[in-house]
């Protein structure tokens, strides 16, 4: 499992109101009406948003019934590890980090 912590997360989620500057008076140009004086409103987003990290929150990082699934199947000799799909990820992850020194 690759986990990506290259993106820095930044911003107020509580704004919920982006508004660019409004119409000028007068203005014949159609395309300077339609850029300018747009809205946008995320209305109850921003409450979701809100529920929603304090759901993530509260919920447990790890899933404790897999991982005792997980060893129970090692101990019983039953778990089988996919090397194919394990090799596939190396390559992948060690790639992008290639890719991603080269920037």
């Amino acid at each position: 499992m690759k986990i990506d912590n290259t993106k820095a997360v930044t911003g107020n989620l509580t704004d919920a109101t982006v508004r660019t500057p409004a119409a000028k008076s007068g203005g014949n140009s159609p395309a300077a009406n339609s850029a300018e004086g747009t809205s946008v409103h995320l209305g109850n987003s921003s409450a979701q948003l809100r529920s929603l990290e304090s759901s993530v929150a509260s919920a447990p990082a790890i899933d404790a019934m897999k991982v005792a699934e997980i060893k129970q199947a090692i101990s019983e000799g039953r778990f089988q590890v996919n090397t194919g799909a394990v090799a596939d990820g190396l390559i992948k992850t060690v790639s992008d980090l290639i890719s991603a020194s080269q920037r």
